[in-house]
């Protein structure tokens, strides 16, 4: 089963141990693919994660918060909101980049294994398809994590990232607008 997640290895004539790339195209598989794989996973007794978001504009928070999320697991599954979604969480200038975009770049990071594109507000009834393990949001959202009873009801636990300060898309989109282009 899990041969997807097992890539292959090798150790170079310099004592270097490398592995090959996973195509970031090989991690975006529809929805009952993904159930059908997790189920395998549980089977094997591996511990999945599921974190949500839209993803418009990749900074090094969302690199951060993703990482956080994959070292509480051996499998990352990322619920990516449609552009759909998007808009109605954001407003009508958002998302800038589209779901098919966003999906791939967030596919190409190491840590992430799947990418799943809902179009719902949020993401419970994903969540409730899926059953991970562990479920992470971002601090900013510990007066609500959709999808929390469902993971705690089935004996899973709900994780709160940090933040990196000063860091989000909608800042960054304010300085682009305002004309100010430095970086955090």
């Amino acid at each position: 089963m899990a041969d997807c997640l097992r890539t292959p290895s090798f150790e170079t004539s310099a004592g270097w141990h490398l592995q090959a790339v996973r195509l970031p195209e090989g991690k975006l598989l529809p929805l009952d693919e993904v159930i059908g794989i997790r189920k395998r996973l549980k089977e094997e007794g591996r511990t999945v994660v599921f974190t949500n978001g839209c993803f418009d504009i990749l900074h090094a928070g969302h690199v951060q918060y993703l990482n956080f999320a994959r070292s509480h697991g051996d499998v990352l599954i990322v619920g990516l909101n449609s552009d759909a979604s998007v808009r109605r969480n954001k407003g009508p200038e958002r998302p800038i980049n589209s779901q098919e975009n966003r999906a791939l770049v967030l596919a190409a990071l190491e840590a992430v294994d799947f990418v799943i594109i809902f179009d719902e507000p949020e993401p419970a009834p994903l969540i409730e398809r899926l059953l991970p393990d562990v479920l992470v949001k971002g601090e900013d959202w510990a007066h609500y994590v959709s999808g929390r009873e469902v993971v705690e009801r089935h004996g899973g636990k709900v994780i709160l990232a940090p933040l990196v300060q000063g860091l989000s898309t909608t800042n960054i989109l304010k300085r682009i607008q305002s004309g100010n282009q430095k970086g955090t």
